[in-house]
């Protein structure tokens, strides 16, 4: 789950102020694009330049191209992003359908606009989708960050040291067309309960991260 978050504290909005819009992929315009794609340089950015690096030239995806995106604007343009690919994974040797989360960020300057209030809006557009189950890995050193957001309020159930197997967003010639991960997995029940989330400890994303 591609994530980026600030912490800053300064010149932050009333949470009222931000409308969150839900957008299919094929309903963005150029105009979108060219304006997500800097919300996204401007996010990801802080966390290290190569993570700015897939959003130059309007491109507003970093690996996988997501299907839906639940959007935050406010006065000064868009706030907050999380976007959602549904795909069939494999954990172990269980083919399971999931809505793959991932494109979550903040912009720089907004604190307070965690990941929790996006799944709000996004929980009925997963319900409608009828997937069973909303999926993303983060990074070990998120955790904390995620546990905060998510784990507390039961919205997700968060497991370490699971390994992910991904296929590069991009061909290079010096390395594999895949990679393989150990990091924290996230479920999120929708249609069915999380007791009936495959046991297994290596999951094969059979395509890019979103």
């Amino acid at each position: 789950m591609n994530i980026a978050v600030s912490g800053s504290t300064e010149g932050v909005p009333m949470r009222s102020q931000v409308q969150w819009i839900v957008r299919w992929e094929n309903e963005l315009q150029l105009a979108d694009h060219i304006e997500l794609s800097e919300f996204f340089r401007k996010s990801y950015g802080p966390t290290g330049a190569f993570n700015a690096q897939p959003f130059e030239g309007g491109r507003s995806w970093a690996g996988a191209r997501p299907e839906l995106r639940i959007i935050g604007y406010d006065n000064r343009g868009v706030a907050a992003h999380l976007g959602l690919l549904r795909r069939c994974i494999k954990v172990d040797e269980v083919d399971l359908l999931v809505a793959e989360l991932g494109l979550y960020a903040v912009r720089p300057d907004l604190e307070g606009l965690g990941i929790s209030h996006s799944l709000r809006v996004m929980y009925p557009v997963l319900q409608q989708l009828d997937v069973p189950f909303g999926f993303g890995t983060v990074r070990p050193a998120l955790e904390k960050h995620l546990t905060r957001l998510v784990g507390r309020q039961k919205l997700a159930t968060l497991t370490p040291g699971v390994r992910v197997r991904s296929t590069r967003p991009d061909v290079y010639l010096n390395v594999p067309p895949t990679r393989i991960e150990e990091v924290i997995l996230v479920v999120f029940p929708i249609s069915r309960a999380i007791s009936d989330w495959p046991t297994g400890t290596f999951i094969d994303r059979n395509g890019p991260e979103l």
